[in-house]
């Protein structure tokens, strides 16, 4: 699979770059082997307060949440990672918050933001793109629908966020000079474990083990609040992106059925092979309190079939827990 570019440009190799150097790998910790994985794997999923906040315990003496969440791991038949974060309190919850999970789409929303905060001077949000039929891949419903006159940068950007355009993704990644750019931007804003090395629809194989194209859920929960909460962004530029994640479609049998009704959602979903579901996003309380979560899910199978329903699950314990009442 190739990126889509401009008519005349060079369109990048199918699979993209090639992945990082070892040495590097093994300096931030990304080389990472299969058997690591699976120790890490079997390790006990917690939740945290902050000091002075107790969390609610069960027989076992474990918190109730992390009970629920490992629950619906059963229930399921799946793996679950979930990190999420009340900003006002500090308060978190998570659950396998450092194992590895395959980002699939989740990565269009940080290729949008680096757009966004890199790249004006040679993708100005106004600048049409063009690109030919080739580069139409399925599930491109938007950049399909505009393959005869081109999009903007702007539409690109909302295209692969909320409709999660697989061709809009591609084409925002060539802006950044493909996968390895966009890796370079998730390491400028301290994110030392989230990587991408592959181009849409490869890096959604989501192959146990395989470090490729994988984040964790702290990891990439920690990123995403540093873009739609902190400085990573300028302020204009943060309320677009914050918009334009707030526009998202594709997640109504996820964060937004698990989560209340009255709350506020900025969001983006990711799907992949090994049933793999993700949703990642801020919330706002109807208080205006934000909530950070990440929650992301595979399954031993191939294809097995995805669970919408346990990302919803997840995030309706999210917000049980902390932000009750709210």
């Amino acid at each position: 699979m190739t990126s889509a570019t401009a008519p005349g440009a060079t369109a990048p190799a199918t699979g993209g770059p090639a992945a990082l150097p070892r040495r590097r790998l093994l300096r931030t910790g990304l080389g990472l082997t299969g058997a690591a994985m699976a120790a890490t794997a079997l390790s006990a999923p917690a939740v945290s307060a902050t000091p002075g906040t107790a969390a609610r315990t069960g027989r076992s003496g474990q918190p109730a949440e992390s009970a629920e969440l490992a629950g619906l791991e059963r229930r399921y038949g799946a793996r679950l990672g979930v990190y999420a974060r009340n900003v006002r309190t500090g308060r978190t919850v998570v659950h396998r918050a450092g194992e590895r999970f395959a980002m699939c789409s989740t990565f269009k929303a940080f290729a949008a933001a680096a757009v966004l905060r890199d790249h004006g001077d040679r993708a100005p949000l106004d600048r049409v793109v063009y690109y030919p039929p080739r580069d139409i891949l399925p599930n491109s419903p938007r950049t399909e629908e505009n393959l005869a006159t081109g999009m903007t940068v702007a539409g690109l950007c909302a295209a692969a966020i909320q409709y999660s355009d697989n061709a809009a993704g591609n084409l925002l990644l060539r802006e950044l000079g493909g996968p390895a750019g966009l890796t370079r931007f998730l390491r400028s804003l301290g994110d030392t474990v989230s990587r991408l090395d592959r181009w849409e629809p490869e890096l959604n194989t989501a192959i146990p083990g395989d470090v490729r194209d994988t984040t964790t859920p702290e990891a990439i929960a920690g990123s995403l609040e540093r873009l739609t909460l902190g400085r990573a962004l300028r302020r204009a530029d943060r309320e677009r992106f914050t918009g334009w994640l707030k526009g998202n479609t594709t997640s109504a049998e996820r964060f937004r059925k698990g989560l209340p009704s009255a709350w506020v959602v900025a969001d983006k979903t990711g799907t992949g092979d090994y049933a793999t579901a993700n949703d990642i996003g801020v919330a706002w309380t109807t208080r205006g309190t934000p909530v950070v979560l990440a929650v992301l899910s595979d399954k031993s199978a191939p294809d097995a079939p995805v669970d919408q329903a346990l990302i919803a699950e997840a995030a309706a314990v999210v917000a049980r827990t902390l932000a009750p009442g709210e």
